[in-house]
């Protein structure tokens, strides 16, 4: 058999910290590994997998259109771009009228980007710390993490950041050239901070005021994770530019900057080759259908807080908080979260990090309760 982690390590432009494990195979919220260990997966592949590994109905609607027609130009119209279109359109807040389909959550940023200077006629951007937004050039600049920024300056100038969840700070940045304030309903790589709704609110009201464009980023938060088809349903507004990825396909690239009437922007302003291509598009069909016809969000919402009870029902000496939205779970602890990641993966548990001290949790949203129960039992064994 091949030695797979050589050949990774051999030929792949090594920017990824790896895991001594081989994935090669998954079902629901499982993944399997090349020696036939089974894990359950509280990762989803950072929040993708919302459908769950090997989804019947995802995988038959890519082997309808993977023998029908993989690519074809924006340059021409496609049944599946306009059905998918119509299927988001239908889900989105109800002011989004339009959207530009991308490959990525990033490219989504770049787009947003792009089109609020090109419609404001103005430069600036103010964004939230422990903000996660993307790697690429104009998304990266709305990051605040500067370990991911540190060796790319100088980056898009005219970016700023500011607490979350505090109004005054926000409002005080805000001047003549402020086009836009990029924010996340819950910061997801920033460690599970849940956005306040009369903060939100205050937000939308001052973006209209001024003649700011809100960019709301549900990159990890759409499509059912937190409870709600996007977690904006909770804070009562409604963004100019909502952008989309992770899980809109159901693990197929797929990427989305979704508009309101107030985005007009021009041909060849923008553009891009693999963007809305009809396998995406299929996909997308197929996983949005699977998330309604099982009630995907009202899954997530009771599983969320069954999981959460479980932990909150025991006294954790090591745990400082525990912060959700239905299957969004951050666990904050009194130590350094890597070793505790280590020690999860021991017990055939994958879990993310978000920051350095708190353990993030995104299964599928198919996972049983069982399998919520063996890892909520694991982590009282270990955080007590």
């Amino acid at each position: 058999m091949k030695d797979y982690r050589e050949l990774n390590r051999q030929y792949e432009v090594d920017v990824y910290p790896k895991r001594d494990v081989v994935l090669v195979k998954g079902e629901g919220a499982k993944l399997w590994d090349e020696e036939g260990n089974e894990y359950i997966d509280c990762a989803a592949g950072i929040g993708v997998a919302n459908i769950g590994h090997a989804n019947q109905k995802l995988a038959q609607a890519l082997y309808d259109q993977a023998k029908t027609l993989v690519i074809s130009p924006n340059t021409f119209y496609n049944d599946k771009k306009s059905l998918f279109l119509e299927k988001l359109m239908s889900i989105v807040p109800k002011n989004l009228t339009k959207a530009f389909l991308c490959n990525s959550g990033t490219e989504a940023m770049e787009a947003a980007i792009k089109f609020t200077r090109f419609v404001t006629k103005k430069t600036d951007f103010i964004a939230a710390m422990k903000g996660f937004h993307g790697r690429t050039l104009g998304a990266l600049s709305a990051t605040y993490k500067e370990e991911y920024r540190e060796g790319f300056y100088p980056l898009v100038e005219g970016f700023s950041h500011v607490p979350y969840n505090n109004f005054d700070k926000l409002a005080a940045a805000v001047t003549d050239k402020t086009a836009g304030i990029i924010l996340e309903p819950v910061q997801g790589e920033g460690g599970i901070n849940i956005g306040d709704k009369e903060y939100f609110q205050k937000v939308r009201k001052l973006c209209d005021e001024k003649n700011i464009i809100l960019i709301i980023d549900e990159i990890q938060t759409g499509f059912c994770r937190t409870g709600k088809m996007f977690a904006t349903e909770y804070l009562g507004i409604e963004p100019d530019i909502l952008t989309l990825a992770k899980s809109i396909a159901g693990g197929v690239p797929m990427g989305a900057a979704v508009c309101s009437p107030k985005i007009s922007i021009p041909m060849s302003k923008h553009g891009t080759t693999f963007g809305g291509n009809p396998l995406a598009c299929a996909a997308g069909i197929a996983a949005i259908d699977f998330m309604l016809e099982e009630n995907l969000a009202a899954q997530a919402a009771e599983k969320g807080e069954y999981f959460v009870s479980l932990l909150k029902n025991e006294t954790l000496s090591k745990v400082r908080e525990i912060r959700n939205l239905g299957l969004m779970v951050g666990i904050e602890i009194k130590e350094k979260v890597q070793p505790v990641l280590q020690e999860l993966l021991k017990e055939k548990i994958i879990a993310l990090p978000a920051g350095t001290t708190v353990i993030r949790l995104l299964p599928p949203l198919v996972i049983s309760k069982e399998d919520l129960k063996t890892v909520a039992d694991t982590l009282i064994r270990m955080l007590k």
